[in-house]
């Protein structure tokens, strides 16, 4: 009587808990979804949002902001004709600037700008400022796309809009285009990469649709910490949130769909073989989303507001995926039972197909003969692509971080050519209005200084404009700005070129901090999972070999192939972060298996090998998936963007075929049980009370009732 109650309240846990997991889930959703649709609403590409928090340049825009008209907004319209401008052509330039002066309120001794003519004679350029669009942005591009309406060319003559209000407009364009496009692109590739992995009709949707609903609930908790804690929120940081969703989600689901489909062969209800699953490779999924949260949460350390923001909204995708992939994902493929797997369903108590020989099985064949052999080989291949990092380009310029390059950019090329000589972006000096005229006259006297007027005064500042002599972030201008920060006491130095200075030297200071954070944070993740300190050590100096690698392949390519002219000064640091964080995932997947295996009592070799043929596929798998997700963003309009998506999709492709199948495997063959040192499997059976004999007994396929 007892045992039937007992089987009637188990079958009745079998049916109810996963209805009881959809319908918490659609209520979740139900509470999220009105912040999800708000997301957009506070996501800002300011400059502030991608500045150091700390910096001169920071401190100059945000002054900027609370002064009489708020953010001004710089424009440059320029004139230009190849074989020299005529009477007509200065006519027209000058009525056209007339009627934007006479149409917006412009900044200015005059009312009217006056133009500065090249000494070719072949272009002249008004330079422009208004406050009238403020901290706006929508204000902002509005009034940058009508004085282009206004300033138009004719009969030869070309007239461009550049500036650093034209350069943010244009860059909020490439910006805004993440979202929709982003979106689109990840989920076709993602969904082409399931129907090719899985085969199967209808099985590629489920964690398609599961992955969808993360990004729709890491979008309502992005907008919950941005309310509650001021998180920034940019295009760049809430691309590559949807790029984690889809990329870890995804590679979560495939681990977990291959342990259950393993699971279905020996345990005949759906139920109990989901649990027996989650079982399995429940602890490696956890350890895996955890490094990666971990990771990325380290960049909170990081004075740039960019890399800093991303910290938050990354972590937050990988656990929306994380929760999302163990909780809605099997109950979903409980109630839909093993026919989800149509036409390859595994039928309780079959065997998989035998194939002749997978290519998992002769990659492990190979590493077991000559482990020491392949290691020495793929350490040595490591290290010479990693030399390629000496080819990598310099910082990027400003005109240079656009992959098609818009008007504002070909505006500042067309000036460069007419000025060389001259400086035609202002230096943006921010004084206290008690010693401004002091500061003033300081700035006048700064060696490289070509003219410097004041502006705007207002809650106790007051605003300096500075033309230098040299190029704009020419080596000589950056010597200007460097030389007004150290001469003038307690004023701050900003504009788009010291901005470029301020990110340098920030990234720089975030790598020396940020870097040794995750690696501490990532080994001891590792340590406590694996219980053991060799084999986290061995993981985590794979991770950065691959990086390095990475790297290298990128300064291959990078100005030769893509004809970029320089690198983000941030890529060194979010590419480390994220191949560590990410690349460590298959080292989790890989030696918890073998770590299976060896308390069974296999022997090391034997262990190593068996983790490599059962789970490279899915870590092949996954890893595909992965760099195809990232290799999505060099498709966007940014070189940040494209060199970011490159460096990660190389770095995770040579992490699941070279190191990961070769590299860790052979190590850990050549090792043996010191793989495991100083953990209780590194000793040999029966020494020091080591666990020398098998702790669980050979699977065999158990009936649990009728399906």
């Amino acid at each position: 009587m007892g045992a039937g109650k007992t089987r009637t309240t188990s079958k009745r846990r079998r049916r109810a808990v996963p209805w009881a997991v959809l319908g918490l889930w659609i209520a979740l959703l139900a509470l999220a979804g009105p912040f999800a649709m708000k997301l957009a609403d506070v996501q800002h590409d300011r400059v502030t949002d991608y500045l150091p928090a700390s910096a001169d340049s920071t401190q100059v825009a945000k002054v900027q902001e609370r002064l009489p008209g708020g953010e001004s907004t710089e424009l440059v319209i320029v004139y230009h004709r190849e074989g020299g401008l005529s009477a007509a052509d200065r006519e027209t330039a000058a009525r056209q600037v007339e009627e934007v002066a006479g149409k917006h309120e412009l900044v200015g001794r005059t009312d009217v700008p006056e133009g500065v003519p090249s000494d070719d004679g072949t272009t002249l350029m008004y330079p422009l400022v208004s406050n009238e669009p403020g901290t706006d942005e929508e204000l902002r591009d509005a009034f940058v796309e009508d004085v282009r309406s206004i300033a138009h060319g004719q009969d030869g003559l070309s007239v461009e809009v550049g500036g650093t209000g034209a350069l943010a407009t244009d860059a909020g364009k490439v910006y805004d285009s993440l979202g929709g496009p982003l979106l689109y692109t990840t989920v076709a590739v993602v969904a082409l990469l399931l129907v090719l992995i899985y085969r199967s009709p209808v099985l590629w949707l489920v964690p398609l649709a599961v992955a969808g609903i993360a990004d729709y609930l890491s979008m309502g908790v992005a907008y919950g910490l941005n309310q509650a804690f001021g998180t920034t929120v940019s295009g760049q940081s809430s691309g590559v949130m949807t790029i984690l969703v889809f990329g870890a989600g995804t590679d979560y689901a495939l681990l977990l769909v291959s342990r259950y489909r393993e699971e279905l062969r020996r345990i005949e209800r759906p139920y109990d073989a989901m649990v027996a699953a989650l079982r399995g490779c429940g602890p490696a999924v956890l350890a895996s989303s955890g490094t990666v949260a971990v990771g990325l949460l380290c960049l909170l350390a990081a004075d740039l507001n960019s890399s800093r923001g991303m910290g938050p909204l990354g972590t937050v995708g990988v656990l929306c995926a994380l929760i999302a992939m163990l909780t809605l994902l099997p109950a979903i493929l409980v109630l839909l039972g093993r026919r989800v797997f149509w036409p390859l369903v595994p039928a309780f108590g079959s065997e998989p197909k035998q194939r002749r020989r997978s290519l998992f099985a002769a990659m492990g064949s190979s590493a077991g003969r000559r482990p020491l052999t392949v290691l020495a080989t793929g350490a040595v291949l490591l290290g010479a692509l990693a030399l390629g990092t000496l080819n990598l380009p310099g910082p990027v310029k400003q005109e240079d971080s656009f992959v098609d390059r818009p008007e504002a950019v070909t505006a500042m090329e067309t000036l460069a050519k007419a000025y060389p000589q001259h400086g035609t972006q202002p230096i943006d000096v921010i004084a206290p209005a008690g010693s401004a005229d002091r500061a003033l006259t300081a700035i006048r006297d700064t060696r490289g200084v070509e003219s410097a007027e004041k502006g705007r005064t207002g809650d106790g500042w007051t605003e300096i404009s500075v033309i230098a002599r040299d190029a704009p972030q020419s080596a000589g201008e950056t010597a200007t700005i460097k030389a007004l920060r150290e001469g003038l006491e307690g004023a701050y130095v900003g504009g788009a070129s010291a901005q470029q200075i301020d990110l340098e030297d920030t990234n720089s200071r975030d790598t020396k901090i940020v870097v040794p954070l995750v690696l501490v944070s990532v080994l001891l993740i590792l340590i406590g999972l694996l219980r053991s300190l060799v084999a986290p050590l061995l993981l985590v100096a794979a991770v950065v070999a691959v990086w390095g690698a990475a790297l290298g392949i990128g300064g291959l390519v990078f100005g030769p192939v893509l004809g970029f002219e320089g690198t983000d000064p941030g890529l060194g640091l979010l590419s480390f972060v994220f191949l560590v964080a990410l690349g460590v995932d298959y080292g989790i997947f890989l030696m918890h298996r073998m770590r299976e295996e060896s308390l069974a009592g296999a022997e090391p070799a034997a262990a190593a090998l068996t983790a490599l043929r059962t789970t490279g596929g899915v870590i092949a798998s996954a890893g595909l998936v992965l760099a195809a997700t990232f290799a999505v963003l060099t498709n966007m309009g940014l070189v940040q963007l494209v060199e970011l998506g490159f460096v990660i999709a190389v770095g995770v492709l040579l992490d699941t075929f070279l190191v990961r199948t070769y590299l860790v495997t052979s190590a850990s063959v050549a090792l043996r049980r010191k793989v495991w040192w100083p953990g209780a499997l590194s000793r040999e059976p029966g020494e020091g009370g080591g666990p020398g004999e098998p702790t669980e007994p050979p699977r065999q396929p158990e009936r649990v009732g009728a399906s």
